[in-house]
C-alpha cells in the first residue's frame, strides 16, 4: 500500500520506524534486533535511509592519487525486502539524487520494481565530507526529474 493510503486510510495518529542500515561487518539480525520491539505498536511502514558513497585516495606509483569509492553500508533495497518479507509491512526506501548516475538509478528502480515496492522517499542528499556544500551537477539534476517522471506521486 501506498504511504499517501496509510494516511488518507488513518483513523487515529500514525507513526513510522526510520532506521540507518547497520555498519558493514554486521548482519541483518541487528535490523531485525532493532524493529522486533517495536512491531507491537504497528507502524503501518518502515523508512529505511541511504548514504551515499564515501570516498578515499590511493596515492599511485608517480605520486598519482586514484579516488576509490568505499561503501559503508549495505544497500537499501535489500533491507527494505528483508523487512517486508520479515514484518509483513511496508518499507520505504530512500533513496538520494547526489551521487547517482544514470545507470544507478536505473538498476535500483529495477530492483524496486521486481519487489514490488512502489513507495520511494527522493531526497537530495548530504554534501560527502570533503565538500563544504552541496552543488548538484547537470546529471544529477536530469536524474531527479527522470525519477519524478516515472513514479506516480
Amino acid at each position: 500500500m501506498k504511504v499517501t493510503e496509510h494516511i488518507k486510510n488513518a483513523k487515529k495518529t500514525l507513526f513510522s520506524i526510520e532506521i540507518l542500515p547497520p555498519l558493514k561487518g554486521k548482519s541483518i539480525k541487528s535490523i531485525y534486533d532493532l524493529i522486533d520491539p517495536l512491531m507491537e505498536f504497528k507502524p503501518p511502514f518502515i523508512d529505511v535511509t541511504y548514504h551515499r558513497e564515501e570516498y578515499i585516495y590511493k596515492k599511485r606509483v608517480g605520486g598519482y592519487l586514484e579516488k576509490i569509492a568505499i561503501r559503508k553500508r549495505p544497500g537499501t533495497v535489500g533491507i527494505c525486502s528483508a523487512i517486508i518479507n520479515r514484518y509483513k509491512t511496508d518499507a520505504v526506501p530512500h533513496i538520494i539524487c547526489g551521487g547517482f548516475t544514470r545507470e544507478e538509478t536505473e538498476n535500483a528502480l529495477i530492483e524496486l520494481n521486481y519487489l514490488g515496492i512502489d513507495n520511494v522517499l527522493l531526497l537530495r542528499g548530504d554534501p560527502i565530507k570533503t565538500e563544504s556544500h552541496f552543488t548538484p551537477k547537470k546529471a544529477e539534476i536530469i536524474l531527479h526529474s527522470i525519477w519524478y517522471n516515472r513514479l506516480e506521486v
